[in-house]
């Protein structure tokens, strides 16, 4: 696979489904998670790595099941597993914000949370929701990766459908140009685009390095010191493989 062929929608929306699964209890969003045939299908992009986290998830959903068929609550148990995580009391045991990763301090606002809010705000977004969280929470930085993902693949498909509605310029039988030089000529509204897209590979590449990728496996840790045969275990491991593949992708 190719930095032309990087599958930009489908990387947007893994981001999403593991984002969404990071801000809100099971209870309150979908159980999906909890179905093996689920994970069977989502996108392991032909990566070892990626498709290993996977089978974790699999095997987790499988004995989700099972213990469903024996009367067990599964979604309860993953929202109170959530809950003990992310949230507490007394405090979250697995803190889902990356200031707790930078320095060794409690407090959840810092230094990476203004670097987030900076971003969203550069790129037109704004943090909504219930639970009021600091913009550097893991899954608002997977939801913003998703965007710019999003926003990749719909800049591919608007550059592949001018290529086909425009002549451009061609040489014809006799070595003459043929076709209109000044259509292959940016507009306008194209040449005065901002010079830092977020959606770039190396915007996209240097955001996975410098935040998402640099604290998950500290966080993943943390979540497997509390629960580690539990669904978040292998979600976080699935983020980092994703993550991972992600960057050697746009460095190819």
């Amino acid at each position: 696979m190719t930095k032309e062929l990087i599958p930009w929608q489908t990387l947007s929306e893994a981001y999403a489904f593991l984002g969404n699964s990071l801000l809100a209890p099971m209870s309150k969003t979908s159980a999906v998670g909890l179905d093996p045939a689920f994970w069977r299908a989502f996108p392991d992009f032909d990566d070892a790595g990626v498709s290993d986290a996977i089978s974790g998830c699999v095997r987790y959903a499988e004995g989700a099941v099972a213990r469903a068929e024996e009367g067990g609550n599964i979604v309860q148990d993953a929202s109170v597993e959530y809950t003990k995580l992310f949230i507490g009391p007394p405090s979250p045991s697995a803190a889902p914000w990356e200031t707790m990763y930078r320095s060794d301090t409690n407090i959840g606002f810092g230094e990476a949370t203004f670097q987030m809010k900076a971003l969203l705000k550069a790129a037109g977004l704004e943090v909504k929701n219930e639970n009021h969280q600091y913009e550097d929470h893991m899954g608002i930085e997977l939801l913003y990766l998703s965007e710019l993902c999003h926003r990749r693949a719909a800049q591919e498909m608007d550059a592949a459908d001018d290529a086909e509605a425009e002549p451009g310029v061609g040489i014809g039988a006799t070595g003459e140009p043929t076709g209109s030089a000044e259509a292959a000529e940016p507009t306008d509204s194209v040449a005065k685009v901002s010079s830092i897209d977020p959606a770039s590979d190396a915007s996209v590449f240097t955001f996975i390095e410098t935040h998402p990728l640099s604290w998950v496996d500290a966080f993943r840790a943390r979540i497997a010191e509390e629960f580690p045969e539990g669904y978040f275990v292998g979600l976080a491991g699935l983020i980092a493989a994703i993550l991972r593949f992600h960057v050697r992708l746009i460095a190819r």
